[in-house]
């Protein structure tokens, strides 16, 4: 089988940070992500690309990884060691997760086994989804898992309370893993950002063979955040559409915006032009520091539905007839 080279497939180094991770792969998904790409053969390239996050994402599976030595290149012809003995834990996976993984991700790290099962929101549909981080089949510390959790901007902005369903693997008296329901009430700290993790500890996947609930693993719930009708998010800064009035742009005026936070006034410079950006500092998510809020203007007509604001529009026409806003063009 093909060697692969997963620093190579996100374009890190191999001394790359977590973040440094976390940031390529979230620039190649959005590349590759099978539904909105052109790009030849973006399907495979994505199933890479998750492949390579899965492993170097996790300090033990990366660790593992770089054990092989940094010698092959991609491509290369690997051969697992005689009689298939992998150096270091093997992982267990969902039937539809191992189904996305390459034979030589299985001969490193493990196949087909118990895995996360969905989470769902209280209430609403929550758009979750698991994954397994594997775990320690011989009695050890049961696996990690993952999980997503979708929230709106307002809860993140605020925080509190969510209450999740969870289906999770479970060993019954019989040594079979069921599937079994589990309530749990998460909380949402003020703040959270699109693809922070909140873990927690303990509500993973459990211990095999006799590890009691000391050996369970911990369920990591990553954020993302609903789509939003005025604001979009960089991070803990959020960025809105500000429409302001033709004369408000011309001769300056202070204008309410409304954020997260409230409603607060801002001051209009004279003479301000569409898609100009102005700043609110710590007016985005909280945090320390907090994020800011940065406005774009959007100069807007009023409608010409009367004799005299057709007049009006005549008028100031005539009185800057000499200016061309398309003098920059040469027209």
């Amino acid at each position: 089988m093909d060697y692969k080279d997963y620093y190579k497939i996100l374009g890190v180094s191999r001394d790359a940070s977590a973040d440094e991770i976390k940031a390529a792969y979230r620039k190649l998904a959005r590349k590759y992500h099978p539904d909105v790409s052109k790009e030849p053969d973006a399907e495979a390239k994505f199933k890479d690309v998750n492949e390579a996050h899965e492993v170097l994402k996790d300090p033990e599976k990366r660790a593992q990884y770089d054990a092989l030595g940094s010698g092959w290149q991609a491509g290369d012809q690997y051969r697992p060691p005689p009689g298939g003995q992998r150096q270091g834990r093997s992982y267990e996976f969902s039937e539809e997760e191992a189904a996305q993984f390459s034979d030589f991700f299985s001969s490193i790290f493990g196949g087909m086994g118990g895995g996360m099962g969905g989470a769902r929101g209280a209430g609403r549909s929550s758009g979750f989804g698991g994954a397994g981080m594997g775990g320690d089949p011989f009695g050890g510390r049961g696996a990690d898992q993952t999980a997503r959790i979708r929230i709106s901007l307002e809860e993140a902005f605020k925080g509190g309370t969510r209450q999740l369903r969870l289906e999770v693997p479970e060993v019954d008296a019989h040594g079979q893993v069921v599937s079994r329901a589990r309530t749990l009430n998460v909380r949402i700290p003020a703040g959270v950002t699109e693809g922070q993790q909140i873990r927690l500890a303990g509500q993973g996947g459990p211990g095999l063979a006799g590890g009691g609930k000391e050996a369970a693993g911990d369920l990591y719930l990553e954020i993302e955040l609903e789509p939003h009708p005025i604001y979009r998010t960089e991070g803990k800064d959020i960025h809105l559409k500000l429409p302001i009035a033709p004369w408000e742009a011309a001769r300056g005026a202070t204008v309410p915006v409304p954020t997260l936070g409230g409603t607060v006034s801002l001051k209009i410079p004279a003479g301000a032009q569409s898609g100009q950006r102005l700043r609110l500092k710590g007016r985005g998510l909280p945090g320390k520091p907090a994020g800011d809020a940065f406005v774009q203007l959007e100069i807007t007509n009023p409608p010409v539905d009367r004799a005299e604001a057709k007049a009006a529009f005549e008028a100031l026409a005539e009185q800057f007839k000499s200016f061309n806003p398309r003098a920059k063009l040469g027209v």
